[in-house]
């Protein structure tokens, strides 16, 4: 293309004529370059200035997106912790139940042994036999 000859031909025009005409040759030069498919793209980026527009927006909805997750994540893991030390205590509390239960249970069975030695020793003497 022979650009100089299009900028000589238009001497007269105003700033925004200029503009106008660059504008167009960089379309007619985008559709000769590039194939279908990139077309589109290019044309997505024009219509949103090339500053990213959509982009920051997606980019805002998945930092929110993943605060949300990351709060949720540790309401969850708060819960479970909870609940695990919840059931250690309970875990415990049983625990001590059942050792207090067998200490009780180990006293009562000394006793008896001690009431079963008397028991016999009172009749080896009294002199009934088994």
């Amino acid at each position: 293309m022979e650009r100089p000859s299009l900028e000589i031909s238009l001497p007269n025009t105003h700033e925004e004529g200029k503009l106008y005409v660059v504008d167009s040759l960089n379309n007619l030069n985008k559709l000769n370059v590039c194939p279908d498919g990139s077309q589109h793209a290019l044309d997505e980026e024009e219509n949103t200035g090339g500053t990213g527009g959509n982009t920051a927006g997606s980019n805002v909805r998945n930092q929110c997106l993943f605060f949300v997750t990351f709060i949720l994540t540790l309401i969850i893991s708060l819960a479970l912790v909870s609940f695990v030390i919840f059931l250690i205590i309970q875990t415990r509390n049983k625990v001590d139940q059942i050792s207090s239960r067998l200490i009780s249970e180990k006293k009562n069975i000394e006793e008896l042994k001690k009431m079963n030695k008397m028991i016999l020793k009172h009749l080896n003497q009294s002199g009934i036999k088994e």
